[in-house]
């Protein structure tokens, strides 16, 4: 099966959503998450998703999240 562009970027599209609100739901919050479109451009694009940039009260809280998560 051959997956075209536009249907990845769509499905990087949905994970980007997806990780925005389960972020919000941990008041995290990521200005810059995105889907990186220059990883589309390739002749077989594959999607990235670009984290982005935070500061530092926004990496602290998202690792003690994370620390949370750890069984």
């Amino acid at each position: 099966m051959v997956v075209r562009s536009s249907e990845r970027l769509r499905a990087a599209e949905e994970v980007v959503a997806q990780l925005r609100e389960g972020l919000g739901d941990v008041a995290v919050t990521l200005p810059s998450l995105r889907v990186d479109l220059v990883s589309l451009a390739g002749e077989a694009p594959y999607p990235l998703v670009d984290l982005g940039r935070c500061n530092l009260d926004t990496a602290l809280r998202l690792a003690a999240v994370l620390q949370g998560l750890k069984p």
